[in-house]
């Protein structure tokens, strides 16, 4: 895993191999420096000799003998004086083995009792504690986490101490006091859970060595840092901080310390010239001569088709090489050299290399990174048919580099990326040899899980976790099924990972940006595959599928806990706890061009998770108000403005549907008051408003916001009076859907015409003595009726019902009745019922009864007659059906009343006072029916309620006052009846009449408060419904009326914006006396964080209170600080010997 080798410089011989993979295949020793590499393979350190430019820049074959021999002499006499000095230091140290190498198979291990004093930057090897030692900083390092009482308190916390220990260090303080915190103790928590495991631990401070290679790290400075951390231990710990765990920290502080200035002294060139050279080959472009040359190159070509076999100039691949287009990239330039070096057979796993290429070269400082990519290569390899030579890979990677960057291509770029590649194929190589067999044995163990053994397996593994990690019990709160399911998981990853490991990796990195969500720690991991590991083992499982599904379950928790780590951000981290406040203090340093992003968008590899949308979905509903409030807050410095509005409905189109599905978290009237600006001045008694809709409007293809229904379905008046959701749907309205609306309504008002001509008026007109030409009129409207109007709703009705079906969008009526979801609208059902009504008309139509009967021998006998004997029997029927076709043709155009939103209040409060009498009508037919039964029970002989039908009838004609009063006489001869005449008069006239009175007079209080918003409710209902409709020409010319390309102002003279709309308002109508545009001065780097907008409103007792305690935090360090001395001279010695000793008996039992 390590890729990097000791510097020790040995004999070489430069072989016929290495001279291909350094001019590459076909090249001449006149077009390349000649370089010898360096620590490739057996070969030694680099050297630069300048080509000599000989009869035309070629060099001699005797030249080249005399070079290589010098070569290899000076080779040899550094080898001799190797030797020597290591033969003087032998003699002069005697024959004493060095204990730190008995026992470590090799491995170069550190001086312990060195690194507790001072930095050891000479070598970097394994750093081995004794394990009771290593307990012992783990625990302290709980108690101080505990003490604390968060992570960030102990990341601030160390901050502090580091940052007022050390004021000449402050410089180096670049990034955002919280992400430094962040990344402090995240780094010493890497280390000291590492502390056990000597190899690891390793790779662990390689890694952060790496990440420190643009920070000059001395001796002295680390002293300063690994002092302030050793202090507030001491001061937070106490006594419980031991002479001996003292020493232990200053012992990794001082080996991490050391390992970051021996990594950036023999490889911070290295990697930061692949890292450059990369970027320039991935956006290198051609010139025109270079492409000329590239192109037309007859001498070049015809020696790479001596050299390698290539076909003939003439053959169709030849040909098919020259037409290919002029690479611009590494990709492109790689395939083209494929294919003329001649390597097609293989080119099939150099596309899986290939497609993870840039992954390796841009992470080749992060060893954990760059050995789970090569883990995953090394799964896509295993599937390859064809042999896999990896030199050809080499050979073609050189020559396509050398090609995209020929200007800055020197020999260091021939030694960086060949000591790359040949780790990278090592590394790989390994990889592959392992991996063979072993899909198979995880296959075979997961298919021979019976339904009885993976429950007990579940159990196991979680008996294992939460024995070895109490604290993971806090995660796991689901119940047993969950948790066994969850488990099933985790073994259909171990066996799919081998079979497409690409894409898993995707879903896996998908899943760890969830876990990011959900606030898990890292270091649950890794005790999470032991208790795996362990729970499989204990079934007594052969060693090669027990390895295969460590292996497996290793790589995918890596996988995890590298997306987790990349992926959680301090707004991330804000949104797990929901609070705004550390939300603002985590977006305050970030840089004004990337606030946006970061609210929006973190990206780990090719996977994304959107901060705003997991704080929606999670319920931390505190920090999603206080982002969108921040994305909709316009700044601005003297340069630009700065708006989040297109960013956030570009990454997230939907989001006011996604809004509305909480609308009871106010999300939706905070997104609304960031799309509203006003001037905090006036003109002439008028405001400038600006309100920036263009997204509330438009989608991004320029058609019409498909989400804004979604506003009008939640029948919110509240909402639809916010002035920008009046002021959307007033415009729509009033510039487009009003014309169509009105177009649609009239052909509709032509039709009702027709049916009341036809059904009422004409054949009331000389009946049964019509002329032929009324008889015709009746015909055509008739005719009119049905085709024009009957036909095209039915056929519209069908259509949607098809629609609906197909798609499943269903509602139920009462509960149970499923029906369309387009039903689900009272015109819609309006329409149905006018279209069931008028196929009965057609059905029952007098002129289709005597079409066959016109002239016969009966009254009114004629040209399309309605008076045949055939027709008389359907009359009946026929008029019902009319009646009601006439009723719902008036009924449906009551939507007309929109025009006039004061016709469009009085009609909506018609209908919800009408409910209110139907309530009553209900009652009172329930009392009518129990009255009626009750005098039916008397046997009465009068007339009227002689029978429950006839009293039913008699007490409903005494509610409406119908019942004649002469037989209220009559009753008085019976007192029975009367007195239950009386009661139920009471009831029904004076009580519930009183309380439907009441009830209407309540209901039209309450409607009265947003009658007005209602009414806007109800037009912009139809307004969409209009909208939809509008051809795509007549929409594209609204759109551009509203000019949303074009900045408007905010004041005279400041253009502003684009994508809004101005207008002037009453300067009384909305008083304003805040600027909503926050202005900044300053520098006006995009790269710059915007100061600290809370800054001002802190008072000063904050900053005083905490000087203080920090003036107090000295005067006790000072006042300690005698004692610490001298017990630091009385346990010196003992902590030295203790670690001696320690390190002794670790080095005995790694020994052992």
């Amino acid at each position: 895993m390590d890729m990097h080798m000791p510097h020790t410089s040995r004999l070489c011989h430069l072989c016929t191999g290495c001279m291909t993979s350094v001019l590459g295949p076909g090249r001449s020793a006149s077009q390349r420096d000649w370089w010898l590499p360096e620590e490739h393979g057996c070969h030694g350190e680099a050297r630069h000799i300048e080509p000599k430019e000989l009869r035309g820049g070629e060099m001699e074959a005797d030249e080249i003998n005399n070079l290589l021999a010098e070569l290899t002499a000076q080779d040899e006499t550094d080898l001799l004086e190797e030797q020597e000095s290591d033969n003087g230091s032998d003699f002069s140290e005697g024959d004493e083995e060095n204990p730190e190498d008995s026992g470590t198979g090799g491995v170069e291990v550190e001086d312990i009792e060195a690194l507790v004093t001072d930095v050891q930057d000479h070598v970097f090897g394994e750093l081995r504690m004794p394990y009771q030692l290593v307990q012992d900083i783990q625990n302290g390092w709980q108690a101080f986490i505990t003490s604390q009482g968060s992570r960030d308190a102990v990341g601030e916390a160390i901050y502090a101490a580091i940052f007022d220990a050390a004021p000449e260090l402050q410089h180096l303080f670049k990034t955002a006091r919280s992400i430094m915190a962040m990344k402090f103790v995240v780094g010493l928590n890497s280390l000291i859970t590492e502390l056990g495991n000597p190899a690891q631990l390793k790779v662990v401070t390689e890694m952060l060595s790496f990440q420190h290679l643009d920070i000059q790290v001395t001796g002295p400075r680390a002293a300063v840092f690994r002092d302030a951390i050793v202090e507030l231990l001491e001061m937070e710990l106490g006594s419980a901080l031991t002479p001996q765990v003292k020493a232990g920290f200053q012992a990794i502080l001082n080996y991490s310390a050391g390992a970051m200035i021996y990594v950036r002294r023999e490889y911070s060139d290295r990697i930061q010239l692949l890292r450059t050279s990369w970027l320039a080959a991935m956006h290198a472009r051609l010139g025109q001569d270079e492409e000329k040359d590239f192109t037309n190159d007859d001498k070049e070509l015809e020696k790479f088709r001596n050299d390698e076999g290539l076909p003939d100039p003439n053959s169709k691949r030849a040909k098919k090489i020259q037409a290919t287009k002029v690479p611009e990239n590494f990709n492109e330039m790689f395939l083209f050299n494929a294919a003329v070096m001649g390597f097609h057979t293989g080119i099939e796993w150099m596309m899986q290399v290939l497609d993870q290429f840039e992954n390796m070269v841009l992470n080749a400082s992060n060893v954990n990174r760059l050995q789970e990519e090569c883990d995953v290569l090394a799964l896509r390899l295993i599937k390859i048919k064809e042999p896999i030579v990896f030199s050809e890979f080499k050979a073609i990677m050189l020559a396509s580099l050398r090609s995209l960057v020929p200007k800055v291509w020197g020999v260091e770029h021939e030694v960086a990326w060949t000591w790359f590649w040949d780790n990278l194929e090592r590394m790989i190589k390994a990889q592959i040899g392992q991996l063979k067999g072993q899909q198979r044995a995880v296959e075979r163990f997961i298919r021979n899980l019976s339904e009885e053994s993976v429950p007990e397996l579940c159990r196991d593994v979680y008996r294992r976790f939460f024995e070895q990690t109490p604290s993971g019990q806090n995660y796991f709160k689901q119940s047993t099924t969950r948790l066994y399911f969850i488990a099933g998981k985790v073994l259909e990853l171990c066996m799919e990972i081998y079979q497409r490991p690409r894409d898993m990796v995707e879903d896996i990195s998908a899943l760890g940006l969830r876990h990011v969500g959900y606030g898990i720690l890292t270091e649950h991991f890794s005790p999470f595959v032991e208790a795996w590991s362990q729970a499989i083992y204990a079934r007594n499982v052969d060693e090669k599928t027990c390895a295969s599904l460590r292996w497996s379950l290793t790589l995918i928790s890596k996988t995890l806990v590298r997306t987790i780590i990349e992926g959680s951000t301090l707004v991330m981290r804000a949104i797990n706890t929901n609070s705004a406040n550390k939300f603002k203090k985590a977006i305050m340093v970030t840089a004004r061009n990337q606030r946006e992003q970061e609210l929006l968008k973190v990206t780990v590899g090719t996977q994304s998770i959107s901060p705003l949308y997991w704080a929606i979905k999670s319920g931390a509903f505190n920090v999603a108000r206080a982002m969108i409030t921040d994305l909709l807050t316009i700044r601005a410095d003297r340069d630009n403005y700065y708006f989040g509005c297109d960013a956030l409905f570009e990454r997230h189109p939907d989001i006011l549907q996604e809004c509305c599905a909480v609308r009871g978290q106010k999300l939706l009237p905070t997104l609304f008051d960031g799309l509203i600006w006003r001037s905090r001045s006036s003109v002439k008694k008028l405001r400038r408003v600006n309100f920036f809709v263009k997204h509330l409007i438009q989608n991004s293809d320029n058609t019409f916001n498909t989400y804004l229904p979604a506003i009008v379905k939640l029948n919110d008046p509240k909402l639809i009076g916010h002035p920008v959701v009046s002021f959307v749907f007033n415009l729509l309205w009033t510039h487009l859907a009003r014309y169509y609306f009105l177009r649609s309504r009239l052909l509709f008002l032509f039709l009702v015409l027709m049916a009341v001509t036809s059904q009422s008026i004409l054949p009331r007109i000389n009946p049964r003595a019509e002329s032929d030409s009324q008889r015709i009129a009746l015909f055509i409207c008739r005719v009119v009726l049905y085709f024009v109007d009957l036909l095209p709703q039915l056929l519209e009705h069908v259509r949607l019902t098809v629609r609906d079906c197909k798609q499943r969008s269903l509602f139920y009526v009462g509960g149970f009745v499923p029906a369309p979801a387009y039903l689900n609208n009272l015109p819609r059902v309006g329409q149905l019922a006018l279209i069931f009504c008028m196929l009965l008309m057609f059905i029952q139509e007098p002129i289709l009864a005597c079409f066959s009967n016109m002239h016969g021998d009966f009254a009114g006998s004629g040209l399309f007659t309605t008076h045949c004997p055939e027709a008389e029997r359907r009359l009946d029927a026929y008029s019902v059906v009319s009646e009601l076709t006439v009723l719902l043709h008036w009924a449906l155009l009551v939507d007309l009343c929109i025009f006039s939103l004061r016709f469009c209040c009085y009609f909506l409060t018609c209908s919800r006072v009408l409910v209110e009498l139907l309530h009553y009508g209900s009652a009172v037919l329930f009392i009518i029916l129990a009255f009626s039964c009750g005098i039916g029970a008397f046997g009465s002989t009068i007339m009227d309620f002689d029978s429950i039908p006839s009293g039913a009838l008699s007490l409903l004609k005494i509610v409406i006052g119908m019942f004649e009063r002469n037989r209220f006489e009559a009753l008085r001869e019976i007192p029975q009846i009367y007195t239950v005449l009386v009661i139920f008069i009471m009831l029904t006239l004076v009580f519930l009449g009183s309380l439907l009175i009441a009830q209407i007079a309540g209901a039209y209080h309450n409607f009265l408060v947003d009658m007005q918003n209602y009414a806007v409710l109800f037009r912009s209902g139809i307004t969409i419904d209009t909208v939809r409709s509008v051809r795509p020409k007549k929409w594209a010319a609204f759109l551009s009326s509203l000019g949303f390309e074009e900045r408007i102002e905010f004041n005279e003279g400041d253009v502003g914006l684009a994508g809004g709309i101005q207008i002037l308002e009453p300067a009384n109508l909305n008083p304003t006396l805040v600027e909503t545009v926050r202005r900044y001065g300053g520098s006006t780097s995009v790269d710059t964080p915007w100061p600290d907008e809370d800054a001002l409103d802190r008072s000063s007792l904050e900053a005083r209170l905490k000087h203080i305690e920090k003036l107090l935090v000295r005067a006790t360090k000072a006042m300690t600080g005698e004692k610490k001395v001298g017990s630091e001279d009385s346990q010196g010695g003992s902590s030295a010997s203790f670690l001696g000793s320690s390190a002794g008996a670790g080095s005995s039992a790694s020994a052992g």
